[in-house]
């Protein structure tokens, strides 16, 4: 049996790491108040158009989780082909996803034989960092449950944490309320957000210049330097396409790196749907 890898359209993997991981994408779903279509994303919406659209309409779409059916049919058609079947994806604290992809096992593969599910307990590159272990377990010859093993041995080794510029997302989303909504306005408060035992926490809240989001960042990253796994090193961000705040994360940390392992990419509909633009984050795995 082969073993092909699932996961969801929250991985903000770019296009060419993608095809090292060659894995198959299920797309969550962006729904905006009022319009009948569902969107999927990475296929139908981007984060450019949802910010254009938010921008015209001054509200803010909602997304919504994979259903087990949905991840039966992915499933089903890999089983079908005899293969096994990998997944991981949104963490169980962030969406009920997770929870969507263990009906779906339960009904296909009651038996345990042919379906492993890791719960990431993160998003964006975080997952993207676990789909790449993966991959590199698969193609040393590992067997599913290995696999599996292998790459749950990562998830609590991420290091992943952004910060984010405007709170109108947060707040439109009810993820922030009106008094911390008016006083960050005010006082120009950048969260820095961090994922910790499968929820997202207020880690800091830097006040003045975004740079000094940025800059907490840095600092952080400069302390874990001697635990970091350097194969690969994430800057992700949400854009918008003209926004350059990389490149003041990027020229700081990439004399640190192994030249070929920093990589900056772009969050797709669903984070932005959640965080806005420009938000930004270093991503990466700490040996310790």
């Amino acid at each position: 049996m082969g073993i092909t890898i699932i996961t969801d359209s929250l991985n903000d993997l770019t296009e060419e790491l993608l095809k090292v991981v060659d894995c198959k994408i299920i797309p969550l779903n962006v729904i905006f108040p009022g319009d009948d279509k569902i969107y999927l994303d990475g296929v139908d919406i981007t984060a450019d158009e949802i910010y254009e659209r938010v921008e015209k309409s001054k509200t803010l779409p909602h997304t919504a989780a994979i259903t087990p059916s949905n991840f039966i049919q992915y499933f089903k058609d890999e089983l079908d082909k005899g293969n096994q079947v990998f997944y991981t994806g949104t963490g169980s604290g962030i969406s009920s996803t997770f929870q969507n992809a263990i009906i779906a096992k339960e009904e296909l593969d009651p038996e345990n034989k042919l379906i492993a599910l890791t719960d990431s307990k993160t998003l964006s590159t975080g997952i993207g960092l676990l789909l790449l272990k993966a991959r590199k377990a698969i193609n040393e010859g590992n067997d599913l449950f290995k696999v599996k093993e292998i790459v749950d041995s990562y998830v609590d080794k991420l290091s992943v944490k952004f910060c984010i510029d405007i709170l109108d997302y947060l707040y439109k989303g009810g993820r922030c309320g009106a008094l911390s909504y008016l006083f960050g306005k005010v006082l120009h408060i950048h969260p820095l957000i961090k994922v910790e035992d499968n929820k997202l926490k207020v880690a800091e809240k830097p006040r003045g210049k975004y740079e000094k989001a940025m800059d907490l960042q840095i600092e952080e990253f400069k302390k874990d330097l001697k635990y970091i796994d350097m194969d690969y090193v994430f800057i992700t961000h949400s854009g918008p396409k003209d926004c350059k705040d990389y490149q003041y994360i990027y020229d700081r940390i990439k004399d640190y790196i192994p030249e070929g392992h920093l990589f900056v990419t772009r969050a797709k509909a669903t984070v932005s749907c959640h965080c806005g633009p420009r938000t930004i984050g270093i991503l990466y795995i700490k040996n310790k």
